[in-house]
């Protein structure tokens, strides 16, 4: 019976990763398994993210000026079958005036409430990943340092028979375990920067749709007024 054999793509990609578990030991092989659960993680970010429709803004914006300008109906309509978290925000502020309960304080702290829920959701996974970023290094000394004191034994019980190459390769094989542990660590957290960065952007876009909801941007309305008047000016002079 014919032994199972991979494809020879997939061959030359485990190859060199059972070869680095096999010289690096056990911590290797524990930093190889936490960089899947990283990877898994960051997937399910990216899904979370683009699910959740982050960063899409301009239709949600468009729908509030059109409700600032009393053109609430076409603004429901408008809103129906949309997706993201500003324009579900909107659509829980359009509610909330539309029904007549409440006073507009009330109506503020629950759209708030509402808000902190979704930047709760959309921070979720990220500290696993941020332990992730801050452990893995640190395993990965830990297993330099055990590396090193097995080839400094070894030395030791050599006496003066001591092979230079023999320890030069017990020191860069502890070593390694160093190096998979920042490879590990540096990519996870720039990816963690990355998703408090966008989180970040959109709490920001949820306060200034909020304001812009109870306020009708005043100053905005009063630079567009500016504007106008001065290009009318500007028109009666020519």
């Amino acid at each position: 019976m014919n032994s199972f054999a991979l494809p020879p793509f997939l061959a030359g990609l485990f190859t060199p990763l059972v070869e680095l578990a096999r010289t690096g030991g056990p911590v290797v092989v524990l930093l190889g398994m936490i960089s899947v659960v990283t990877l898994a993680l960051a997937l399910a970010k990216l899904v979370q993210f683009h699910a959740a429709g982050v960063g899409r803004y301009a239709h949600a914006r468009q729908v509030l000026q059109l409700w600032i300008n009393g053109e609430r109906e076409l603004a429901r309509d408008r809103m129906s079958g949309t997706r993201s978290v500003l324009s579900e925000i909107l659509a829980n502020l359009m509610r909330g005036a539309g029904s007549g309960r409440g006073t507009e304080a009330q109506l503020r702290e629950d759209i708030e409430r509402v808000c902190l829920n979704k930047l709760a959701h959309l921070r979720s996974f990220l500290r696993p990943l941020d332990m992730i970023a801050q452990t893995a290094p640190l395993i990965g000394l830990f297993g330099t340092v055990i590396g090193m004191i097995e080839a400094f034994r070894a030395m030791q019980g050599s006496g003066a028979n001591v092979d230079p190459s023999v320890l030069a390769g017990g020191i860069w094989v502890a070593l390694l375990t160093t190096a998979v542990g920042l490879a590990v660590a540096i990519p996870t957290s720039v990816f963690v920067g990355w998703c408090d960065g966008r989180i970040e952007r959109e709490q920001q876009a949820m306060e200034d749709l909020v304001t812009a909801f109870f306020t009708g941007k005043p100053t905005e309305a009063a630079h567009a007024g500016v504007v106008d008047l001065a290009s009318h000016g500007r028109r009666h002079a020519h």
